[in-house]
C-alpha cells in the first residue's frame, strides 16, 4: 500500500463467541461525490423475515445516526437509530454481554440486548456517555474487561459502565487516534494516529477501578501503520499470551510477541515479518500501476482450527478421501495462525505461523500452506486510486457451521459477503471457483426518496433529497435475485424526475429547466449530455415514447408540463461496447431536441406520471389506436383520470398523441394516483385514507376501501402475473398490503380485490417508508431511510389472507403470481359460479350435463387424484350456442320419473341423483374448490334438482327466478351471510316470466302457506305479480297471517294491509274480537265512521300524525290510508320505515299500476335510487312497470341518469353521481342476457332497442365478455360474442323514387334478421302501415295483394288488456 492511500479508514471486525455466538462488526465507507469519508450502511440486498428467529451469526452495520444489525447476509434484525446524535464513526460490540456501542460526535450510545418473543434479540438504548467539557469527535471505540470501554479522540478516555457511568483513566495524545484497541485479557492497550508510523502499547499496571495506571511503550514501523489486530483466544478463560498484528504501507505484515519479558522496555517485541510482495509472485508479471498492490489480513487459529475440525467430521460422515482435507488436517496439528496475502489478479497465498511468541524461532515457524488462483474479487471498474482498496476479515461459521466466511470492505462504499468451504479455500489444486458471493452491501447516505424501475423490472434506480441517485441491478444468486449496485450518481442540479432507458444502461433525470442524460454502464456514473427547454409551466414528467423496434439505439423521451405542452427528444445510444466520451472520441451520444406537442386538453391538471409497465414490455404495434398500450395517466382537482398512448411519427418529426379513455370518479383534489399498462387505476382521496381501484377501459370502480386515519397512504405500485392478472401495492408510513384483483362476483356482490399479504417493517426499523417498487419477477422493494428492504414473491402458508385457499399443505411457501392465479384463473366447469352463469344464461341443458358428468367422476374418485377442470366434455359443447345435451327445450327435457335410475347413463339432475352427488360431495375435497364454494355447489345442485321437478309448469324465467329464491333461503337457513331479499335481478326474472301462477304458488308452499309481510319481502313477490287481482289476493294473505302470527291476534299488525285492499270492514270485525286490547273501544268507535266525509278524514289524519310522534309507523300509515291520503301513507313507508317494497305493493293494491301515486314513487324514488346506485335492474323493472319498455331496455345499455327526469334529487351531473353507481356491480353480464330477451318481445321494446346506437351495443356485448372473462367463465364470453345478432340497419333511403310509406315509420319488425313473426305488437302503428300490413306488396308484380285469410284484432285493444 503505497502514498496517502491510508487515508481511507479501514475496517474494525469484533467475532464473537458468547450470546449464541453472535458476530457483529463495524463498517467505514467513503462518499465520492463529497471528497470526505462518511458513514453508508450496508443492506441493498435484503429480504427480512418477520418473526425468524436470529441464525448464529449477526453483524451490525452503522451509518449516519443509525446502526443496523443483520442476521446473516441477508436478513436484518434491527435498525436502531439515534436521536439527535452526529454522524457515527464507530461502532463495537462487547463479546461477553451483546452490548453494542455507537459513537457518534462526542457522544456515546449503549444499547443492551433482550430476547423478545420466540427467541428475537432486540437492542434497547441503556446509557448514553459524553465526557465533561469534551466536544471531539470520537474516532474508536474498544471495549476492554469487565464493564469497561476505551474511547479515542485526541485523547484516550477508558469508561466504567456501572449503574452511575464513569471515567476512570484519560490519556492525551500528540496525534489523533485512528486505531485503539485491547487485547484480549485488557491488560495491553495498542494505539496509533492518522498517518502515524509509531504504534503506542499501553501496558496496564493496576486493574483496581480507583487508580488505574498504564505505562507506554512503542512499536516503530518504517511507514505508515494501515491495520492491527490482536490474537482472539478459543473461549475469554482461555489464557494465552497476547500475539499482535501491524499492516503497514511497505506491504509487510510484522507478528509482535511477548519473547523478551525482562530486560526489553516494551511488553511486545517483533517476531517475525511477513514480505506481501515476495509472498505473491504471479507467473505473467504485470507492470500496471496496481501491480504490486497487496492486501493481507490475519485468521485467528481458533477459526482455523474450528473450521478444519467440522470439515473433517462432514467428511468422514460422507466417508470421501479428500486429498485437500489431508492436506489441511496436517496443517491443523501445528496449530498456527494464519496470514492471508491476495493480490487485485486473484492470487491468494497463505502463510501459517507456528508456535507463535518462542524465543527459538526456527525458518519452519513461518511455513507456506498453499499458493492458489481464481479468487476474483469485485473490484469496481474506472474508480480513483483512493477509492480502489478493500480489507479484509474472515471467519468460520459464518453462514452454516461447515462455511468459512470472508467479509471485503471496498473503499468505494461496498461489503462483500463471500462464502466457501475451508477445505475449498485452501485447496492446493486448480479450481475455477473458490468463493460464492452471497451478499454485495452499499447503500444510500440519506433517506430514499422514490424508486423507479424499467420495463423490464430488472434495473431500477434509488433517489435521495441530496440529488443522489444508485442504479441497482437483479442479479441471481444462490439464495434467490438479490439487487447489486450497478452504478452511483450525484447531479449539482435538483433532480426532479428520473426515467431509465436503454435496458437500464442510461437514464435520463428531468431537472427544472433542462434534462440531462448519464451513462451508468460504469461504477460511477458519468453526465454525457445537457438540453435545456423553454416550457411554460412546471415539468411534471419524464417518461420514455415507445417504438415498434426492438433493441433500438434510437429513444425517444418526452417532458410534460402542468399545462399539458412537451418537449420530446431524440437520443441516440451507443452500441454496447462503445467508450462514451473516450479519448479518442468514439461514438459521442446524440441528443437533439425533436418536436413539441400538445395534448389538447385546456383542463387544469393537477399531476401527471407514467403509467407502470407492470411486466408488459414498452412495445407497441404500429398502430395509434384504443388497443395500443397506455404510457401516461393525468388527473385532475376535480377528479377527472385520463389515460394517454402517443406513437413516434420520425417521418414528419412529431408524437402523436391518443386519449384512450375518460374516467369521472368524483374524487375531488385526489392526493395520489397510479396507472397500471393492464388498464388500471388506484387513486387516493385528499385525506390520504380512502383508496379506489378503477378499471379505465370500462370507466368503473372495481374497489373502495377506507382505512383508518393513522393508515395514511404514501405509495401506490402495479405489477401483474404473467397472465396479466394485476397486483396492487399499496403504501403506509410502516407496512405495504399487496392487493390482488378477484372474479367479478355479480351473485354476491363481493368484492373484487382482496388483500394477500401485509409486509411490516415496523419491527425492523422505526423509519417510515419513502417509496416501494416492483422487479420484474415479482420480488417487491420497499425503501425506508437509506435501506433497501427486498421481499420475495413467496407467501407463508400460514398466512391468515392465504389460509381459506385450498394449497398443497406439503408446501411452507406459496407464490404469490400462483395465489393470484388461483384467485383469478379461469373456473372449472362445475364451480358455482359458472353453474350460476349458465343458467342465466339459459343454458339449462349444460348445467345437468356438467353435474351429472361430476357425479360419473366421483363415483370412482379418491382425495389425491386430478380432476380435470371440463370434466372431459368437449368444449365445443360449451360454448356452442346450442344446448349440450339433445337441443331440446327445458320444457321438452325427458321425465325423471319412473324409470330414472342412478347409474352413470342418467342425463338429468332430478332429486335423487342430486342426493347422490351431494352424499359424494360431502365426503371428498374437490381440489380446485374452496370449502365455502364446495358448500355453495352443493346447495346449487339441490336447488337444480327442486327446478327440475317443476320444468314442465315454467319457463326459463321462471326457473332462474325459483333456482336462485330458492339458493337464497338455503343459504339463509343455513346461517351463511346473505341479504335480507332476493336481488333486483330475480325480481325482474320473475317479473318477465309467464308462470306467475306456478311461482306464486311455489313461494308460499316454501313458507308452508304462511306467508308474512317479511316473507313477502323476501321473495320479492309483490315486485313481479303482474295480475292485479292475483296481488291483491295474495295481499290479503299476508294480513291474514299477520292477524294470526301471534296468539293475542293483534288487528293493528294487519291494519295497514286491509286498508290497502279498501277492506276496513274486515278490520272492523277483527275489532270486535280484540277485547283484550284497550284501544278496542276508541278503535271501533273511530272506524265506523264514515271516511269520505272530510272531517272523519282530518280526525284519521291527526290521529296518523299523533302515531307518527309516537314512532308507530306501520299504524301512522294505515291512518294515513284511512283518510284516503295514499301518498303519505307510503312515505312513511318508504321514509321511515325505510321499504320501498312495502310502499309499492301498497299503492298498487289501493290504486292500481296506473295511479299517480306510484307513478310519483317510481319516478321520484326508485329511479332515482336505482341512478345513484346504478342499479339496472331496479332500473329496468321501474320504466316497465311505468310502461316504458322502450326505455327499459334502453337502460340495460346507457346510462341510467341520461334516461330519468331531472328532479331536485336525480343525479344530473357527474359530480353528484354516487361511487357505487360506477361500480363494476352495475355492469352485470345478465343484462344482456335479459336485453337480447326483451329486444326481440314486444314493438316497443324493439323500438327502443333501435335508439340504441350500434357502436353503444357492440361495446355493451364485447363489455360484457370481458366481464365473463374476468368472472373465469371464458367460455360463456367466447359463446357471446360467437352467436351474438345485431340489430339489421335499415336500407339507405333511395333517390327519387317516391313511396307512399315515406313518411311513415318502418316496420320495426324488420330490423330482426329471423323471429320477427313473434314480436308482440304493443304499440299502436299508422294507418298507412296498417293498410300495408293488411295488404302486404307482392314481391313479383309490386301490387298490393287482397288478403284472403282470417283479420286478427287489433292488438292494442286485446294485448294491452292483459298487462303485454
Amino acid at each position: 500500500m503505497q502514498g496517502r492511500r491510508v487515508l481511507v479508514p479501514p475496517t474494525l471486525c469484533g467475532y464473537m463467541r458468547s450470546l449464541d455466538k453472535l458476530t457483529f462488526f463495524d463498517d467505514d465507507i467513503t462518499d465520492r461525490d463529497r471528497g470526505v469519508f462518511q458513514r453508508s450502511y450496508a443492506s441493498s440486498a435484503t429480504r427480512p423475515t418477520p418473526g425468524e428467529a436470529p441464525s448464529p451469526e449477526h453483524r451490525a452495520v452503522e451509518q449516519y445516526s443509525h446502526c443496523f444489525i443483520l442476521s446473516g447476509p441477508h436478513k436484518l434484525l434491527q435498525t436502531i437509530y439515534l436521536d439527535d446524535a452526529e454522524p457515527s464513526d464507530s461502532v463495537l460490540i462487547d463479546e461477553a454481554s451483546g452490548r453494542i456501542a455507537v459513537a457518534g460526535g462526542p457522544d456515546i450510545s449503549i444499547f443492551k440486548p433482550c430476547c423478545v418473543g420466540d427467541n428475537t434479540w432486540k437492542w434497547s438504548l441503556c446509557h448514553k456517555l459524553r465526557a465533561p467539557n469534551d466536544d471531539e469527535r470520537i474516532n474508536v471505540l474498544s471495549w476492554g474487561a469487565g464493564d469497561e470501554l476505551l474511547a479515542g479522540s485526541s485523547r484516550l478516555v477508558l469508561w466504567l459502565l456501572t449503574d452511575e457511568p464513569q471515567i476512570i483513566w484519560t490519556k492525551s495524545v500528540a496525534n489523533p487516534v485512528k486505531f485503539a484497541q485491547f487485547s484480549h485479557d485488557a491488560s495491553l492497550i495498542a494505539s496509533t494516529g492518522q498517518y502515524d508510523r509509531l504504534v503506542k502499547l499501553w501496558r496496564r499496571l493496576t486493574f483496581s477501578t480507583e487508580e488505574v495506571r498504564f505505562e507506554v511503550s512503542y512499536l516503530p514501523h518504517p511507514d505508515v501503520v494501515t491495520s492491527m489486530h490482536w490474537r482472539q483466544t478459543h473461549h475469554p478463560e482461555q489464557t494465552m499470551d497476547n500475539i499482535f498484528y501491524t499492516i503497514c504501507a511497505d506491504n509487510k505484515i510484522r507478528v509482535w510477541a511477548p519473547m523478551d519479558r525482562t530486560c526489553s522496555k516494551s511488553a511486545l517485541q517483533l517476531w517475525a515479518e511477513v514480505d506481501m510482495n515476495d509472498a505473491i509472485q504471479p507467473r505473467q508479471p504485470h507492470n500496471s500501476e496496481f501491480a504490486k498492490r497487496r492486501y493481507g489480513f490475519i485468521i485467528d487459529g481458533r477459526d482455523f482450527s474450528a473450521a478444519t475440525e467440522r470439515a473433517v467430521q462432514l467428511g468422514a460422515a460422507m466417508d470421501q478421501d479428500n486429498r485437500a482435507l489431508e492436506h489441511l488436517v496436517e496443517v491443523a496439528t501445528k496449530s498456527p495462525e494464519v496470514c492471508i496475502i491476495m493480490d487485485d489478479r486473484g492470487h491468494m497465498s497463505a502463510w501459517g505461523l507456528e508456535n507463535v511468541g518462542c524465543k527459538a524461532r526456527s525458518p519452519a515457524s513461518v511455513f507456506n500452506i498453499t499458493h492458489v488462483e481464481g479468487l476474483h474479487l469485485s473490484f469496481a471498474s474506472g474508480i480513483p486510486p483512493s477509492d480502489d482498496y478493500a480489507q479484509f476479515y474472515g471467519f468460520a461459521g459464518g453462514l452454516s457451521e461447515e462455511s468459512f466466511t470472508i467479509l471485503v470492505h471496498y473503499f468505494d462504499g461496498r461489503i462483500e459477503w463471500l462464502d466457501s468451504k475451508v477445505e475449498v479455500l485452501f485447496d492446493p489444486s486448480p479450481r475455477k471457483q473458490r468463493l460464492t458471493s452471497r451478499a454485495v452491501w452499499s447503500g444510500h447516505t440519506g433517506s430514499i426518496k422514490k424508486i423507479v424501475r424499467n420495463a423490464s423490472g430488472k434495473i431500477l434506480v434509488s433517489r435521495t433529497d441530496d440529488n443522489k441517485a444508485m442504479i441497482w441491478r437483479q442479479k441471481a444468486s444462490s439464495s434467490g435475485p438479490v439487487l447489486v449496485r450497478q452504478s452511483s450518481l450525484y447531479s449539482d442540479l435538483h433532480i426532479h424526475r428520473t426515467c431509465l432507458i436503454g435496458e437500464g444502461k442510461f437514464l435520463i433525470n428531468l431537472h427544472h429547466h433542462s434534462i440531462s442524460l448519464w451513462d451508468t454502464r460504469s461504477f460511477y456514473a458519468e453526465r454525457i449530455a445537457t438540453c435545456d427547454f423553454g416550457l411554460t409551466s412546471k415539468p411534471l414528467c419524464v417518461l420514455l415514447i415507445p417504438t415498434i423496434e426492438t433493441n433500438a439505439s434510437t429513444v425517444y423521451v418526452a417532458a410534460i408540463a402542468a399545462d399539458m405542452t412537451g418537449v420530446a427528444w431524440e437520443i441516440d445510444l451507443p452500441q454496447e461496447h462503445a467508450v462514451v466520451n473516450g479519448a479518442n472520441g468514439f461514438h459521442r451520444p446524440h441528443m437533439r431536441q425533436f418536436c413539441k406537442f400538445s395534448l389538447g386538453v385546456d383542463e387544469d391538471i393537477a399531476y401527471i406520471l407514467p403509467i407502470d409497465p407492470a411486466g408488459s414490455s414498452m412495445m407497441i404495434s404500429g398502430f395509434l389506436d384504443l388497443f395500443a398500450t397506455d404510457i401516461a395517466l393525468t388527473y385532475t382537482y376535480g377528479g377527472r383520470v385520463r389515460t394517454w398512448t402517443a406513437k413516434v411519427d420520425k417521418q414528419n418529426e412529431k408524437i402523436d398523441w391518443l386519449l384512450t379513455s375518460t374516467v369521472e370518479t368524483g374524487i375531488c383534489n385526489p392526493s395520489l394516483a397510479s396507472g397500471a399498462s393492464m388498464r388500471k387505476a388506484a387513486i387516493i382521496d385528499q385525506d390520504r385514507t380512502r383508496l379506489t381501484i378503477w378499471d379505465t377501459y370500462g370507466a368503473q370502480l372495481e374497489f373502495e376501501e377506507k382505512f383508518p386515519q393513522h393508515d395514511i397512504i404514501k405509495d401506490l405500485d402495479w405489477t401483474s402475473t404473467p397472465h396479466t392478472q394485476s397486483i396492487l401495492s399499496v403504501g403506509f408510513p410502516h407496512k405495504v398490503v399487496l392487493m390482488s384483483q378477484l372474479r367479478y362476483d355479480y351473485l354476491d356482490a363481493g368484492p373484487s380485490w382482496t388483500q394477500i399479504r401485509e409486509i411490516s417493517i415496523r419491527d425492523l426499523t422505526p423509519h417510515p417508508i419513502g417509496d416501494s417498487c416492483w422487479l420484474g419477477n415479482g420480488n417487491l422493494v420497499v425503501g425506508s431511510g437509506n435501506q433497501l428492504f427486498v421481499y420475495d414473491k413467496h407467501i407463508e402458508l400460514s398466512n391468515r389472507l392465504v389460509a381459506n385457499l385450498r394449497l398443497p399443505a406439503r408446501q411452507i411457501y406459496v407464490d404469490l403470481f400462483g395465489v393470484v392465479s388461483r384467485l383469478n384463473g379461469t373456473l372449472p366447469v362445475f364451480h358455482p359460479q359458472f353453474l350460476s352463469q349458465c343458467i342465466l344464461s339459459g343454458k339449462s341443458n349444460l348445467v345437468h350435463l356438467i353435474l351429472t358428468s361430476l357425479y360419473r367422476k366421483l363415483i370412482f374418485y379418491t382425495e389425491g387424484d386430478e380432476l380435470d377442470g371440463f370434466l372431459d366434455i368437449p368444449l365445443e359443447d360449451i360454448y356452442q350456442n346450442e344446448d349440450a345435451m339433445k337441443k331440446v327445450h327445458w320444457k321438452e327435457m325427458p321425465s325423471s320419473y319412473g324409470d330414472f335410475t342412478t347409474d352413470c347413463e342418467s342425463s338429468v339432475v332430478d332429486e335423487t341423483l342430486g342426493t347422490a352427488l351431494n352424499e359424494n360431495l360431502m365426503r371428498v375435497a374437490l381440489p380446485q374448490l374452496t370449502s365455502t364454494e364446495q358448500f355453495r355447489l352443493v346447495n346449487i345442485i339441490e336447488c337444480v334438482a327442486t327446478v327440475d321437478k317443476h320444468r314442465r309448469s315454467m319457463d326459463d324465467n321462471a326457473a332462474r327466478y325459483l333456482l336462485f329464491f330458492r339458493q337464497h333461503v338455503l343459504r339463509r337457513s343455513q346461517g351463511l351471510p346473505e341479504q335480507p331479499t332476493v336481488s333486483w335481478r330475480e325480481i325482474v326474472w320473475a317479473l318477465h316470466s309467464d308462470s306467475h301462477e306456478i311461482l306464486v304458488d311455489l313461494v308460499s308452499r316454501q313458507y308452508q302457506g304462511k306467508m308474512l309481510w317479511e316473507h313477502a319481502k323476501e321473495s320479492g313477490i309483490f315486485m313481479w305479480i303482474t295480475d292485479l287481482n292475483c296481488l291483491r289476493a295474495q295481499l290479503e294473505v299476508v294480513a291474514r297471517n299477520e292477524y294470526t302470527k301471534s296468539d293475542e291476534k293483534n288487528p293493528i299488525d294487519c291494519s295497514l294491509y286491509y286498508l290497502a285492499l279498501r277492506k276496513k270492514s274486515v278490520l272492523q270485525g277483527l275489532w270486535r274480537m280484540a277485547g283484550w286490547n284497550r284501544e278496542q273501544s276508541a278503535t271501533q268507535r273511530l272506524l265506523s265512521n264514515n271516511f269520505n266525509e272530510p272531517r272523519w278524514k282530518t280526525a284519521a289524519l291527526k290521529n296518523a300524525y299523533a302515531l307518527l310522534g309516537k314512532r308507530r309507523f306501520p299504524y301512522a300509515a294505515a291512518f294515513f290510508l284511512l283518510a284516503d291520503h295514499l301518498r303519505d301513507a307510503v312515505y312513511v313507508c318508504m321514509n321511515q320505515l325505510q321499504d320501498v317494497q312495502l310502499a309499492v305493493a301498497i299503492a298498487r293494491a289501493y290504486e292500481g299500476d296506473d295511479g299517480p301515486v306510484l307513478k310519483e314513487i317510481l319516478e321520484e324514488r326508485v329511479l332515482v335510487d336505482a341512478a345513484s346506485e346504478g342499479n339496472r335492474w331496479m332500473a329496468t323493472w321501474a320504466f316497465w312497470l311505468l310502461n316504458r319498455r322502450d326505455i327499459a331496455v334502453r337502460t340495460l345499455i346507457s346510462p341510467i341518469e341520461t334516461l330519468i327526469l331531472s328532479t331536485p334529487s336525480s343525479p344530473t351531473s357527474p359530480g353528484t353521481i354516487t361511487l357505487r353507481a360506477k361500480s363494476y356491480l352495475s355492469h352485470d353480464p345478465a343484462l344482456v342476457i335479459l336485453y337480447k330477451q326483451l329486444r326481440d318481445k314486444t314493438l316497443q321494446t324493439l323500438k327502443g332497442a333501435s335508439k340504441v346506437p350500434a357502436r353503444d351495443e357492440w361495446e355493451f356485448v364485447l363489455r360484457n365478455a370481458r366481464l365473463y372473462d374476468r368472472m373465469g367463465c371464458d367460455l360463456l364470453g367466447l359463446n357471446l360474442v360467437r352467436e351474438w345478432e345485431f340489430l339489421k340497419p335499415p336500407p339507405p333511403p333511395k333517390k327519387n323514387q317516391p313511396t307512399p310509406l315515406s313518411l311513415t315509420p318502418p316496420d320495426l319488425r324488420k330490423l330482426l334478421k329471423r323471429r320477427g313473426s313473434l314480436v308482440v305488437a304493443d304499440m299502436p302503428t299508422s294507418p298507412s302501415l296498417q293498410e300495408e300490413l293488411k295488404h302486404p306488396i307482392s314481391p313479383h308484380s309490386g301490387k298490393r295483394e287482397a288478403r284472403t285469410m282470417f283479420e286478427e284484432p287489433d292488438p292494442n285493444s286485446l294485448l294491452d288488456s292483459f298487462g303485454f
